[in-house]
């Protein structure tokens, strides 16, 4: 499977990645959790059927000292005793806004209420900022047909 088009080496969206890079870090270097962060982005990027965020955000969390049982029940984390109370809230606000044209109304005030017992209002900003920003990147990947499989932990930077 090749890629529609060469997107990394691509002047205009080197221009736009930039910028949502840009973006990305600033959630990166806050508060949130980093084990937070990729477990939000893989579910995210299952959900979009990102094969490249998916591996990507793996592979990180695995080099980063995630265990393998907990990447491997984040598809099914709502009947997996191995996460928090705190991811489980983020991992529900990443669905609902992920999932925004499926679910009339968006995200829930319940899964809000939740998910504000466990953040402070830096780290909601970030959430909301990260889940914002990998449907973003899925995006791009899922529409160009970006290949999965060869990504390297760090490889980006």
């Amino acid at each position: 499977m090749d890629a529609r088009i060469n997107y990394f080496g691509n002047p205009v969206a080197g221009k736009i990645l930039k910028h949502i890079n840009s973006a990305s870090k600033v959630v990166s270097d806050s508060t949130l959790p980093v084990a937070t962060q990729e477990l939000v982005k893989i579910r995210a990027s299952q959900i979009n059927g990102c094969g490249f965020c998916t591996d990507m955000h793996t592979k990180d969390a695995a080099a980063a000292g995630e265990t393998a049982l907990r990447l491997n029940l984040v598809a099914a984390w709502r009947e997996a005793k191995v996460f928090t109370d705190a991811e489980r809230a983020a991992l529900e606000l990443a669905e609902q806004g992920t999932r925004i044209a499926d679910a009339a109304g968006g995200v829930t005030d319940e899964a809000w209420a939740n998910v504000t017992k466990h953040y402070d209002e830096d780290q909601l900003a970030a959430l909301i900022s990260l889940i914002a920003v990998i449907n973003a990147y899925n995006r791009i990947n899922v529409i160009n047909q970006q290949p999965a499989g060869d990504y390297q932990p760090g490889q980006f930077g």
